[in-house]
């Protein structure tokens, strides 16, 4: 499974879960982190949970090694590296707050709707 086809699994697992605005980021040539960013967010802390729950078995699912995951007991920003993806699981309140998608601007944006190219 190359990178493109692992950010729509993913994007899709998190959509399953009722991700709210999810938007996939770019970050190949502008970052060095992954290929590609995940950004959603919960209206709960259980759906914070919820939604990161469902990548990390996703990634199991797969075979896929979840380097880290930081945040999950706290469900305010959880941070997963799933390798080539990077996902951000926000609750709203942090999503409102720090804007992350503002913070990398200039990479091409997607939704689940919008293909990827």
């Amino acid at each position: 499974m190359n990178s493109e086809e692992w950010v729509k699994y993913l994007a899709e697992a998190a959509d399953d879960k009722k991700a709210q605005d999810l938007v996939i980021l770019k970050m190949e040539g502008i970052s060095v982190i992954a290929d590609y960013f995940i950004i959603c967010h919960g209206d709960s802390e259980k759906q914070v949970q919820a939604i990161s729950t469902a990548l990390r078995k996703a990634a199991d699912e797969k075979g896929v090694t979840v380097h880290r995951m930081e945040g999950y007991d706290q469900a305010r920003w959880v941070l997963i590296d799933l390798g080539d993806v990077v996902a951000h699981i926000f609750h709203r309140e942090e999503r409102d707050y720090y804007q992350l998608e503002k913070l990398w601007g200039d990479a091409p944006s997607y939704t689940l709707e919008k293909k990827l190219s």
